[in-house]
């Protein structure tokens, strides 16, 4: 029932944004749009992207080093199933399924995976309001559209806040276990609190990077050079289509629209990633031309990622109900 409701409310959500996004649309030129656009720059740009690919598994490589080595040929499979998963199914499950696969194949227990998964989600989350804040000088704070501004300030919220939080656990774990005593002795059932506190204890040695500076400078700095090589595939599409925005300003789109699929939204992200049109519209783009190119953008993103991670899907023998019972056997 809950998984319905998320999928219920993931729908509702795209449907909303997509319905915000094909308001002033012109189907027919944008079809011209379409029909006139040079396919041949989308291979550069999906080339680019399995390279930002491949540095999102150094990242998570240099993130799991105090909890088990394993090589970097091993993970990557992991993390394009881990693409094909939130691609496919909604509200981004292919995060545990990335974590159920590194259980199965190489003994990590999930809440200790998990815990560098969800650092990975903060320090990106960070990084795309870095590139927001970078760009309004360049380009306005009226190029992002009022309906969205929302959005930009809840995730500053967010993901500030969810840094400092794992921070300070990390940074004193004392302190977190007193804190995490207090509440689970008043608040959770006695027959739930060990295999809770089991779980607790694995997730905090997942976190045990953040308390060297040297390694949180790392993993930003890994997080930047992903995100740009994302936005350099971005400028590889445009170059397929009749208009020219500068860099930042795919910066921009790229931040706006990945902190906008944060949100619960249907599988692929459907309805939140058109939100970059209206980015580029304030950007002085035609609209029908920036609905045509976000489109494009979003199926050379979507397709070839999700194809190699059904292939390793496939080739590793896992089916995706095996994953729907990864926390009652956690070890």
């Amino acid at each position: 029932m809950k998984k319905r409701w998320q999928l219920l409310l993931g729908v509702l959500v795209s449907l909303l944004f997509l319905w915000l996004a094909v308001q002033g649309l012109h189907l027919q030129e944008m079809w011209g749009y379409l029909r006139a656009a040079n396919y041949w720059w989308l291979l550069p740009g999906v080339g680019v992207y399995f390279v930002a690919v491949w540095a999102r598994t150094w990242r998570w490589y240099y993130l799991l080093r105090p909890v088990k080595v394993l090589a970097i040929r091993r993970l990557f499979p992991i993390v394009c199933i881990g693409y094909f998963g939130n691609n496919v199914f909604p509200a981004r499950l292919g995060e545990l399924l990335r974590a159920y696969v590194l259980r199965r194949d190489a003994d990590v227990p999930i809440s200790t995976s998990l815990a560098p998964i969800i650092i990975e989600r903060v320090f990106d989350g960070l990084v795309m309001l870095l590139f927001v804040f970078l760009a309004l000088p360049f380009v306005g704070p009226e190029h992002i559209p009022a309906i969205y501004r929302g959005v930009v300030v809840a995730a500053s919220v967010l993901f500030f806040g969810a840094l400092v939080i794992f921070l300070a656990a990390a940074m004193n774990p004392r302190r977190a276990d007193i804190l995490y005593h207090f509440f689970a002795d008043r608040l959770l059932p006695v027959r739930l609190r060990p295999p809770i506190e089991g779980f607790y204890a694995r997730f905090m040695a997942g976190l045990s990077f953040l308390r060297s500076g040297r390694d949180v400078l790392m993993v930003f700095v890994t997080s930047v050079v992903i995100w740009l090589l994302e936005t350099v595939k971005y400028w590889f599409v445009m170059h397929a289509f009749a208009f020219v925005v500068p860099f930042i300003g795919l910066m921009l789109m790229n931040g706006v629209v990945n902190l906008t699929t944060t949100l619960p939204s249907a599988p692929g992200y459907i309805g939140t990633f058109e939100v970059g049109a209206r980015v580029l519209e304030a950007l002085d783009v035609p609209y029908s031309l920036a609905f045509g190119y976000t489109i494009v953008l979003h199926v050379a993103l979507w397709f070839p990622i999700t194809a190699l991670g059904g292939f390793y899907m496939l080739q590793a023998g896992i089916r995706w109900r095996d994953a729907a019972t990864v926390t009652r056997d956690e070890p």
